[in-house]
């Protein structure tokens, strides 16, 4: 058993708690039991007397009697001149003495203010006298044994060595079932947690019967199923992202040998060739500086620069870039934006990424009537920015998921026109710099929409 193990620090932590507690019990059983039983006796008598002198009782002659006897102690009455004595003939009890002896103990508790006094009777048997003074004539005396205990302590000691032996050995019991209880469990997690680390991902965590645990496990089995999608999405990105270094890297080579073999003479064949070597070289810049931006943005290393500028203005620059695509491949982009100026404040680069990636996202997924909504309403705290189409529409289980890194959409779609598929993963980082709220809607076969909201500048 190892000694840093729960197990053991559960099993030893119970024993010095059972041990401590015994000891406690003997100390305060065994040390102060005399002191206990003299502090009994004497609040017992006082209790007597000021019932008496306080006048609390109706009848004092049958209250001292039934005292007396219940209690265990002798009382001597005098009243009017009379003397009524009850239960004097008890073993020890000094009231039955000499009047000269008891006279000259009730002197030494006048002389000296006191209620009662201590002092030993016939045998060596240590006793209580207690006066209690009604008027100049009447008073009462009480009388109480203060009977040694060693006999009763000898026998405690030894009862309490057997209840240490049986309390150390359910201690040890109990300590053990509990330290089980509580460990079995923290194992099965442990070996679980060893299944996870050879990378079985649908290991599943139990957590026993304790509450704790329980939520720990459930805790532990989400993140496993969260790591098995992540370690599938990653895969996937490598695979992408091989894909598309690849498809480029091959349209060069194949273009440049053809230049250098084939269309090297003619001038026209020439420069349509090198057109494709350009294009698609800016294709595979784009994606390298999408990694790297992504890179950037999500380890903090890259800030943003906040600037106040005309939103409208930027989605007209924006949308230049896409006039070749309307007179060429008949896309159309439906803009619907207000007449007055949205003045926000934002980095206007970052901005222009997160405008120029939600277009070409929904270019790509768009439907057969070839459009892009994109609107900006005013509202009275905000503008909300929105890019929709028409389409596939996406599935509300994949929503959540489009913002991942490693997401990959796998229907079938058209080919990137421009982009490289980590578009959004850099809108909602950017969009989360800037603390805009964001978000998506989405219908099966009728639409998708993007959208974001930028507070309105105080």
């Amino acid at each position: 058993m190892k000694k840093n193990s729960l197990f053991f620090r559960t099993l030893l932590a119970i024993s010095i708690f059972i041990v401590f507690a015994l000891l406690f019990l003997y100390f305060f059983q065994i040390q102060f039991l005399d002191y206990y039983y003299e502090k009994h006796q004497i609040d017992t008598i006082t209790k007597i007397g000021r019932n008496v002198k306080n006048k609390d009782i109706d009848d004092v002659d049958r209250y001292l009697e039934e005292s007396s006897y219940s209690n265990n102690i002798c009382i001597k009455y005098f009243k009017d001149g009379n003397e009524f004595s009850y239960n004097t003939k008890k073993f020890g009890c000094v009231l039955d003495f000499d009047d000269s002896f008891i006279n000259g103990y009730i002197k030494d508790i006048k002389d000296n203010d006191l209620d009662y006094i201590k002092l030993l009777g016939k045998d060596d048997i240590k006793s209580i006298l207690y006066l209690v003074e009604l008027n100049d004539n009447d008073y009462v005396l009480l009388n109480s044994n203060l009977e040694s205990l060693n006999v009763a302590t000898s026998l405690l000691k030894d009862q309490i060595m057997y209840i240490v032996l049986l309390f150390c050995s359910i201690g040890i019991v109990f300590s053990v079932l509990l330290s089980k209880t509580i460990t079995n469990p923290i194992l099965k997690i442990i070996n679980s947690a060893k299944e996870l680390e050879k990378g079985n991902f649908d290991v599943k965590f139990d957590g026993g019967n304790v509450a704790e645990l329980c939520e720990l496990a459930d805790i532990l089995t989400v993140s496993a199923v969260e790591m098995k999608n992540i370690d599938e999405l990653r895969k996937d990105l490598i695979a992408n992202v091989s894909h598309d270094l690849k498809t480029p890297l091959t349209m060069i080579k194949a273009y440049a040998e053809k230049v250098r073999d084939l269309s090297y003479k003619d001038k026209e064949k020439r420069e349509k060739d090198l057109n494709v070597i350009i294009e698609e070289s800016e294709r595979l810049n784009g994606l390298v500086n999408d990694l790297l931006d992504l890179s950037k943005l999500e380890s903090g290393f890259s800030k943003i620069q906040l600037e106040e500028y005309n939103l409208l203005d930027q989605i007209n620059d924006v949308l230049k870039r896409y006039e070749i695509l309307e007179e060429e491949k008949k896309y159309h982009i439906d803009l619907n934006l207000p007449e007055e100026p949205v003045i926000i404040k934002a980095d206007r680069n970052r901005m222009d990424q997160v405008f120029y990636n939600l277009i070409n996202n929904a270019i790509e997924h768009v439907g057969k009537d070839n459009t892009v909504y994109i609107s900006v309403r005013t509202r009275p705290h905000h503008y909300t920015i929105s890019i929709k189409n028409t389409g596939n529409g996406i599935s509300k289980e994949e929503i959540p998921l489009v913002w991942n890194r490693y997401y990959t959409k796998k229907k079938n779609h058209k080919r990137n026109i421009v982009g490289t598929g980590l578009g959004l993963s850099i809108v909602k980082t950017i969009l989360e710099c800037h603390n805009f709220d964001y978000g998506i809607e989405s219908k099966l076969n009728e639409y998708t929409r993007f959208y974001f909201r930028i507070k309105k500048i105080k």
